[in-house]
């Protein structure tokens, strides 16, 4: 799966949260920098984890077809 970074950018500043505020809620800072800048091919479960953090719907933040 693939973040759409805009819509990504967009649900982080509605939550008010920085990517210290992620990697300090779980999320490992290679893996969010890799599916940020498109190297990493995210799992399901990675992409749910930062939806959650950022309290939006996981198809708010995911490339759609």
């Amino acid at each position: 799966m693939k973040i759409d970074k805009k819509k990504y950018e967009l649900a982080r500043a509605r939550a008010c949260m920085g990517q210290k505020d992620l990697v300090a809620a779980g999320i490992p800072k290679g893996t969010l920098f890799g599916v940020l800048r498109g190297d990493i091919d995210a799992r399901p479960e990675t992409i749910g984890k930062i939806a959650k953090v950022l309290g939006v719907d996981v198809t708010e933040i995911i490339e759609s077809n």
